[in-house]
């Protein structure tokens, strides 16, 4: 069976495995002040061009953002998300569970626009009963979106413009933010970002690490005691020194963008055959996650030899399904998918 459900299916990247077998019986302190984070963190703001911001490391996706947006909301306020958005549908309520009310809001393609999110804060502000309702006090996007899409440079000077009108903070989740830097489409990169966004997250969960997350944060407001914050939220790892060891070696040589860019290379392969053999897409997706609209006979086919996610259903005789390419999926087993596709079309 080929996998193609997610990217996150394999461990870690050789490279990182035998960085952490070379150092697993060096004694350093715990949660994360060793040096292997502090040197993880200094490559990490040499990236982003920004010495003064402040960077840590935490083991997944949901805890970093529920913890990052802990620290942000006062406990009347929340979040304003796309309706697709990851905090919104896949993390089971963790930010709600944490006090703070998702404002999801339509989405087209998985984005949100500066212009809604500047007319949900006047719709706030201008009710006479807002001191009654959640106030919007944060934005919460994600690159590439959970359906594969992509946030332009312009888009996201537009909603830093909104967010400093109604004081709102940034946030941007980067799970597969390797993968959306090396898009052929791209128009962003780290310095933007931190220069941008209040805080963002660099992925390594989905991008070749065993796990970990690492947090960059911009904003003077929200550096302030954010290691209470860590701690509090259960994402202070006592063998922190496993995070760092692992962004120290992604970010050598490039690999870190070098997975990144062999993901991306098949996914535009497989998108391109699909596209060839008159394949509609559900999203148009110019990252790793790929959405074609399938005949039903044609998956009932596939299934025997490839996993996929089913994402929704179109009409009564054709599924919305997603492949997922990843820093290790193989040209073999993408040739293998295109072939099978050729010959069931």
């Amino acid at each position: 069976m080929i996998l193609f459900n997610s990217d996150y299916l394999e461990g870690a990247h050789p490279k990182i495995m035998e960085r952490l077998l070379e150092t697993n019986m060096e004694q350093t302190p715990g949660y994360g002040e060793d040096d292997h984070c502090r040197e993880a963190a200094a490559a990490i703001r040499r990236l982003c061009h920004t010495p003064e911001a402040d960077v840590h490391f935490l083991v997944g996706g949901t805890q970093t953002n529920a913890t990052v947006l802990s620290a942000i909301l006062r406990p009347y306020q929340g979040v304003i998300s796309a309706d697709t958005g990851h905090i919104a549908v896949h993390e089971t309520g963790a930010i709600e569970a944490g006090g703070h009310k998702v404002i999801a809001l339509p989405a087209a393609n998985g984005k949100l626009d500066a212009g809604q999110v500047s007319e949900c804060c006047r719709l706030h502000f201008s009710d006479e009963s807002h001191e009654h309702m959640v106030m919007p006090a944060a934005v919460y996007i994600s690159n590439p979106t959970e359906v594969g899409t992509l946030y332009s440079r312009e888009e996201l000077i537009a909603m830093r413009a909104v967010c400093d009108r109604w004081r709102l903070s940034l946030y941007l989740d980067g799970a597969r933010l390797g993968y959306g830097l090396a898009s052929p489409e791209n128009t962003l990169d780290l310095p933007f970002l931190a220069h941008v966004c209040d805080a963002f997250y660099i992925g390594g969960t989905k991008q070749g690490l065993l796990f970990g997350e690492a947090l960059v944060i911009s904003s003077d407001a929200l550096k302030p005691n954010f290691r209470y914050m860590i701690k509090q939220q259960g994402g202070m790892l006592a063998k922190g020194r496993l995070l760092g060891v692992q962004f120290e070696e992604v970010f050598k040589d490039g690999l870190y963008f070098k997975l990144s860019e062999h993901a991306i290379q098949l996914a535009m392969r497989l998108k391109q055959a699909m596209t060839e053999l008159g394949i509609p897409f559900l999203y148009d997706s110019p990252t790793n996650q790929q959405f074609p609209i399938l005949p039903d006979a044609v998956l009932n086919m596939l299934r025997y030899k490839y996993s996929y996610a089913t994402i929704q259903r179109v009409d009564s005789k054709h599924t919305a399904v997603r492949f997922c390419t990843s820093w290790a999926t193989k040209e073999k087993q993408v040739d293998s998918l295109i072939a099978d596709l050729r010959a069931l079309y």
